[in-house]
Parts: structure tokens; C-alpha cells; sequence
């Protein structure tokens, strides 16, 4: 049976670290240790910091576009129903971390974007293809006419993520689901309002 890959159990720390103590907050020291790996062993798969870390933005990002498509591929569903679904599986997943834990694209995109130029480029194509199936769906329940076609599914697209980001960094201050429970109630009372 082949060795687990040394790289893959610093990525899989990295990740546990970094959600934990920030990309400024994170050491290679503190990474290796957790994934019980010589020191000299980072540098070896790593370039840099700055590489480790987009590395481990598309390990999560990777997970994040299985819960986009769990929800938004679910065609026993409504297009504006499957949105909703998205916003609560990801409502379940902050639940089950006591709402201390937000997103790693939200989280990095805050702290290290002005100070890695390699992370916010990162960062910006991760939101520009997360946009893409948000806005095939809008556009869907806009097609159908489910919900009102005054905006394009893009802009939509765009206005829902970002704003579910501040939903979810108000979240991590208050440790409770309010922010994110008057998004969802607001959102879909006005912007992805039920057409009747």
C-alpha cells in the first residue's frame, strides 16, 4: 500500500491551521507540527507562503463547489429553491461549527488580499467561477419566471455571494445565525421575491 502523500497531510493541516489562526496568523512551524512533518518538508512541496495557500484555497474551494452542486444541480427542486438550499446546507455547516468558523475564501479574501498580489488574483478567479452556476440557476428561475428579470443572473449572481459573505462575517462576530437567517428572510423577500 502506497505512503500517504507528505503534501497532502500538510495541505489537510494547513487548512485545519489556517481556518483557525488566519493566513497571517499561520506558520509554517505551526502547519508542520500538526501534520507531523519535518520542518525542511514544507519548503520542499511549497515555494513560498503565499503558494501553500492558494494550494489550500482550492482544496477548499474544491469542497465548496461539491455543496454548490449537491443544491444547485438538484433539479427535483425549483431554480429559486435550490438556492435556498445552497444557503442552508452552508447555514447547517456554520451551525455545526458554532458559527465560530465562517468561509476560507471570505476569510482570506479580507486578510490577505492586500498584501499578496498571487492570493487576490487567486481569490478573484475563485469568485468569477463560483458566480458561474449561481447564475446559471438565477437565470433559470428568471426563464421560468419565478423570479423578476430586472438584473442580469451575473449581477445577482454577484450581489448573493458577496452579500452572503457579509451575512456570514456578521455571523463570526455575533457566534449566532441572525445575520445569516435576515439575509435569507430579506434576499428572497425582495431580490429573489416568488413571482405570483
Amino acid at each position: 500500500m502506497p505512503k500517504p502523500s507528505l503534501k497532502d497531510a500538510i495541505l489537510d493541516a494547513g487548512l485545519k491551521v489556517m481556518f483557525r489562526t488566519g493566513y497571517h496568523g499561520t506558520s509554517v512551524r505551526d502547519v508542520t507540527a500538526a501534520a507531523g512533518a519535518p520542518q525542511g518538508s514544507f519548503t520542499n512541496h511549497f515555494r513560498s507562503k503565499e503558494a501553500f495557500a492558494s494550494e489550500v484555497l482550492d482544496r477548499y474551494f474544491d469542497v465548496t463547489r461539491g455543496l454548490v452542486a449537491e443544491a444547485l444541480e438538484d433539479t427535483s427542486l425549483t431554480p429559486r429553491a435550490r438556492l435556498k438550499r445552497y444557503l442552508d446546507i452552508i447555514t447547517g455547516r456554520l451551525e455545526a461549527d458554532g458559527y465560530g468558523r465562517g468561509c476560507l475564501i471570505g476569510d482570506l479574501s479580507l486578510e490577505a488580499t492586500g498584501s499578496s498580489e498571487l492570493l487576490r488574483a487567486r481569490l478573484a478567479q475563485i469568485f468569477a467561477e463560483w458566480r458561474v452556476p449561481f447564475a446559471a440557476c438565477i437565470g433559470d428561475a428568471q426563464t421560468s419566471g419565478e423570479i423578476a428579470s430586472d438584473f442580469a443572473p451575473e449581477e445577482l449572481a454577484d450581489f448573493l455571494l458577496a452579500s452572503w459573505q457579509g451575512a456570514i462575517l456578521r455571523m463570526k462576530v455575533d457566534r449566532n445565525p441572525g445575520a445569516l437567517e435576515r439575509f435569507k428572510t430579506i434576499a428572497f423577500q425582495t431580490v429573489f421575491k416568488e413571482l405570483t
